[in-house]
């Protein structure tokens, strides 16, 4: 029940006292807030565009999160950031080879696989959408998302002409019905000088998801 100070102070619409709140005797409670993703291991997946450079503080912000964080870069991706960067914000070496020696038995898509609880890619350029859609894996990081039943969420980013063709509409579609997540672009001035849809979405944005 109410304690007397507190039912008059409502009566009164007076400002509740640290006492009525919590009277002598009452127990306090301790509220433990923990990051959903703490502890989930993800793959963040990086391609070709200059919005490659958010991906350093997507990875940066994952892991203050708690997740752990494991960087593939696709050939077209190491063109706008460097795998060193990358190491050096995941916390992990980054990788890049589809036939990687160093991996189990060679197959590092195959351990990459199993090992992830979330693929991020971030960007998503229209190229491997395309490649997803259709099911190629001639990289790692397409051959990872074939391989692997985590979810997978993607990140467009692009000019606002290549965003709009029919033909990457009809892969996103695709990739959609195939239960892959889209955080859609933004629309504004893009790297090119033009303006429209297909900026990447920021990483607090994507971290939210």
């Amino acid at each position: 029940s109410e304690s007397p100070a507190k039912c008059q102070a409502l009566r009164d619409n007076r400002p509740l006292s640290t006492y009525s709140l919590f009277p002598t005797g009452s127990t306090p409670v301790t509220l433990l807030f923990m990051s959903a993703i703490a502890g989930t291991h993800i793959v963040v997946g990086i391609t070709g565009g200059i919005a490659a450079y958010k991906s350093v503080e997507l990875t940066r912000r994952l892991r203050d999160q708690g997740a752990d964080v494991r960087v593939v870069v696709t050939p077209a991706g190491k063109a706008f950031i460097t795998p060193l960067t990358l190491q050096a914000t995941s916390g992990n070496p980054v990788h890049d080879s589809l036939l990687d020696a160093n991996a189990e038995a060679g197959m590092g898509h195959i351990e990459l696989a199993r090992w992830a609880d979330q693929i991020i890619v971030a960007p998503a350029s229209a190229d491997f959408i395309a490649r997803l859609a259709t099911g190629l894996a001639d990289t790692l990081l397409s051959t990872l998302c074939l391989a692997s039943e985590a979810p997978i969420t993607i990140v467009p980013a692009m000019n606002h002409v290549m965003w709009e063709k029919t033909a990457t509409q009809r892969n996103v579609d695709t990739l959609r019905t195939m239960g892959v997540a889209v955080l859609d672009p933004g629309s504004g001035p893009q790297a090119c000088g033009e303006v429209g849809p297909g900026r990447m979405q920021e990483p607090e944005t994507i971290v939210q998801h």
